[in-house]
């Protein structure tokens, strides 16, 4: 084989390396306007998502709303089953129905498999959203989730899967809950997977210098420190009085701001799915 073949052998096998390994969307994942506008484009024109959730679950589509009424014609998106729009990204919100541990820990896959198996069905994305069912989980209860999730898209292959890490509940970094989304995170990493963190998102603001969750954070956005209680959404946003932010109104269970991140998340996160490869 000649230098320059080989060359192109490796770089290929390179990229496609890169291209296979694990796509984890944290709070590192938030500044929008890195995004090419031609993968926000082919995001709305290719992906078709249904995501599974309950009310946390819900903050992201917060978020996503909050930021299409800002800027419609990049962040457009339809989210019912028979509401469709050109130029809009069609999310199945709440279908399928319920969420990773309501109203059990593996119904989920059974909907999953039941949606996907009907003829008629165009979807390419499957997401599902915890609500507070890591907090009790047990080191077998997420094997259960990751071995079915595993199972779904051995099954099928043309479908992409967001896997999820579970809310904070203050429990801190040495929580039971901290280990069971870490179990998360090390096997979508060990596996490539996709993955949002959506723990991780919450544990810091958006500079991203604290982490709040070793601060014993919560959903809320609350946390103790040796001044006391504190919210790390409302000071951050109490010292950016002109951040560029779209806020929702409301966000379940926290603050707007986690709702507003974890939809910039959400955004991010369906470029990587159209194909771009941040920092390339």
């Amino acid at each position: 084989m000649s230098y320059t073949k080989c060359f192109i052998s490796v770089m290929l096998f390179l990229l496609l390396s890169v291209s296979a390994g694990a796509q984890i969307i944290d709070h590192t994942c938030l500044d929008i306007d890195k995004i090419p506008l031609r993968y926000l484009d082919k995001a709305r024109r290719t992906l078709k998502i249904a995501y599974g959730h309950t009310s946390h679950g819900s903050q992201l589509v917060s978020g996503m709303d909050a930021m299409r009424q800002a800027d419609p014609q990049r962040f457009a998106f339809s989210s019912g089953k028979h509401q469709t729009q050109e130029g809009s990204l069609s999310l199945w919100d709440r279908i399928p129905q319920g969420d990773l541990g309501n109203p059990d820990r593996s119904t989920w896959a059974v909907r999953t498999d039941e949606l996907l198996s009907n003829a008629n069905c165009d979807r390419n994305v499957v997401m599902w959203s915890w609500c507070g069912q890591v907090s009790n989980a047990t080191e077998a209860d997420i094997d259960k989730y990751l071995s079915l999730m595993n199972n779904l898209e051995k099954k099928y292959p043309k479908v992409k899967f967001v896997y999820m890490t579970g809310h904070l509940d203050g429990s801190g970094d040495n929580g039971n809950l901290a280990k069971r989304n870490q179990q998360i995170r090390d096997f979508c990493r060990k596996n490539h997977k996709t993955l949002f963190d959506f723990a991780d998102i919450e544990s810091y603001d958006p500079d991203g210098k604290v982490n709040f969750a070793t601060l014993n954070a919560r959903d809320d956005c609350s946390y103790r420190s040796d001044r006391g209680r504190g919210n790390w959404a409302q000071e951050w946003i109490d010292k950016h009085p002109n951040h560029n932010y779209a806020l929702p109104a409301k966000a379940a269970h926290t603050h707007p701001l986690n709702g507003a991140m974890k939809g910039r998340a959400f955004w991010w996160m369906a470029a990587v799915l159209a194909g771009w490869q941040p920092g390339r």
